[in-house]
């Protein structure tokens, strides 16, 4: 389990994390979310105990991770899978690991073919691409059999198959009752990942929510109606704090009324309805809406001709 209380961090006038509160729970996967900026990556430098709080604590299943007498074995993590040396191969880096905090060699073996690297473990790693990088980075947090799980942005340079992998990885390692909680930019596959999420802007906590909660955010306001005499039930529907809006000849979409209250108005007057859909946005257009003003850089949606 991993705790965060109060947890504050100052960078002379730069607040980068405003008293933070949350807490990831084993057994199912936590999102870490935010804007660039958002204070996600000192959070996590925090919890590693990589930079010191201005105010408040980070603990990993109750103590400071420098407590920990063997810290690989409480918490692996991925925070930069390009902090190797080029020269030295995967097996090489890991067994260095392994042999500095006091882990058995022969687990370096076990986690290459955990992560699909068993067959290149004596190349350089300087020569692999992106995505075996990230492979390598977690398979060095998953060397010391953890108990928590912490990765930032573990499928950045993943292809298809390989995000498909790692999420199947980190579901199974909830499954075994692990924390596992993950940093990543890509909410269309965090929807896909976790179970929980943790999102955050300006350093501050904006939801601690169950995924589900997050989907019932999701479900719409409006509803899309569409009918074989659409002008007269738009003529009945129509009233105070009604918004209708023409979608084309055959459809409307229509604000302010349940999708049971319109199908009634339709029995009662006698009008037959050919489709009635709740209007749904995505995960991603949620998580857009809480943190819209927590965006530290916002682009136009057009580009203008140089004079």
């Amino acid at each position: 389990m991993i705790e965060v209380t109060n947890l504050t961090k100052q960078y002379g006038e730069t607040l980068a994390v405003d008293n933070l509160t949350f807490t990831v729970r084993p057994g199912i996967v936590t999102g870490f979310l935010g804007p660039n900026g958002s204070g996600k990556s000192t959070t996590m430098r925090m919890i590693l105990g990589l930079d010191s709080p201005t105010s408040g604590t980070a603990t990993v299943n109750g103590l400071p991770l420098a407590d920990h007498g063997r810290p690989l074995t409480s918490l692996g993590f991925l925070l930069d899978a390009g902090a190797v040396h080029p020269t030295r191969s995967a097996h090489d880096h890991l067994r260095a690991l392994a042999l500095t905090n006091g882990l058995p060699t022969s687990r370096v073996d076990e986690v290459l073919d955990i992560v699909g690297l068993g067959e290149v473990g004596k190349r350089r790693s300087g020569g692999f691409s992106l995505g075996m990088g990230q492979r390598l980075g977690i398979a060095a947090a998953l060397l010391g059999n953890p108990d928590v799980i912490m990765l930032d942005e573990p499928v950045n340079g993943l292809d298809p198959e390989g995000i498909l992998w790692i999420r199947h990885l980190l579901q199974n390692l909830a499954d075994e009752g692990r924390t596992v909680f993950v940093s990543s930019h890509l909410m269309s596959e965090m929807e896909l990942m976790a179970e929980h999420f943790v999102i955050i802007g300006q350093g501050r906590l904006i939801k601690d929510i169950s995924a589900d909660e997050l989907r019932a955010m999701a479900v719409g306001e409006k509803t899309q109606v569409r009918a074989e005499q659409l002008d007269d039930l738009v003529g009945l529907m129509r009233g105070d704090g009604i918004e209708i809006v023409s979608g084309d000849r055959e459809t409307v979409s229509v604000r302010g009324l349940t999708s049971g209250e319109i199908g009634r108005i339709a029995q009662t007057n006698n009008i037959a309805l050919t489709s009635l859909i709740p209007e749904q946005r995505s995960l991603e257009d949620v998580f857009m809406s809480l943190t819209h003003d927590t965006v530290q850089y916002q682009g136009g949606s057009r580009m203008e001709a140089a004079a």
